[in-house]
């Protein structure tokens, strides 16, 4: 339930941030234009940053605001991502250490305060083995496997979420440039004649459709695939770790 309000939470101050930047740049596109047809002078040079904008504004709110709404969903699961798997980096090899001082020193119950103290899925995994070592070795590595599936899972929550935006941001860019350019045919022929500047602006916003929704799938392809490269590396952790508890565990019962 944290995790559901803190990704609602991101995305609204991104959805308010986003709403109010595009607001003030609409006010400040109008004036210009404004400016300039009042005093017949070249408008200024826009950065890129407002150039995107104007873009963006000039693609309608109709698929450029699903376009948006999937980069500020993609981008609030995201970061929600990061921030949890980065919290779930343990120190393996220190984490390790400490548990076989535990085992030597005091027993299973002292290494088991060492995982509690410790937070990530590595720690969680050795405590379920070592819950299970007063039983038997194969109780235990039942134990790690079984438990080892569940933080694999809580690992990899959400995530289809986001290549499910990736693939989507750039499908409604397409269907918004198919149906403006089925608009724009619709006024050649209404026109009965072919003329350039009939149609051009309908295709120009068409195709920015199509834009945007590209750059939404390349920011969320590479926010996934760091999130994909920490998921891989915290299991290979997990997996590493639990045939080192085993092997502790089998020194301890000798």
């Amino acid at each position: 339930m944290k995790r559901l309000f803190s990704i609602l939470a991101i995305t609204c101050l991104m959805a308010i941030g986003t709403v109010n930047a595009n607001a003030t740049t609409l006010a400040t596109t109008t004036a210009t234009v404004t400016s300039v047809t009042q005093d017949d002078a070249p408008a200024e040079e826009l950065s890129f940053h407002q150039e995107l904008k104007k873009r963006f504004i000039e693609g309608g709110p109709g698929f450029m605001g699903i376009v948006l709404l999937c980069l500020i969903l993609g981008l609030a699961i995201a970061i929600e991502r990061i921030i949890f798997l980065n919290l779930s980096t343990t120190n393996t090899k220190k984490l390790t250490q400490n548990v076989e001082d535990a085992l030597n020193s005091g027993g299973i119950e002292a290494a088991k305060e060492v995982c509690r103290n410790t937070k990530g899925p590595v720690a969680s995994i050795f405590y379920q083995g070592l819950d299970r070592a007063d039983e038997d070795i194969d109780a235990a590595e039942k134990a790690v496997v079984a438990y080892g599936g569940v933080q694999m899972g809580q690992l990899e929550k959400n995530v289809s979420w986001i290549s499910l935006f990736i693939a989507l941001a750039p499908m409604l860019g397409f269907m918004g440039t198919v149906i403006g350019m089925i608009q724009a045919f619709d006024k050649i022929e209404a026109a009965g004649d072919m003329q350039p500047s009939l149609v051009a602006g309908g295709i120009k916003v068409a195709l920015l459709t199509t834009v945007f929704g590209l750059i939404v799938a390349i920011i969320l392809q590479i926010f996934y695939n760091y999130i994909i490269a920490k998921i891989d590396s915290i299991v290979n952790d997990m997996e590493d770790a639990s045939i080192t508890l085993m092997d502790l565990l089998v020194r301890h019962k000798k």
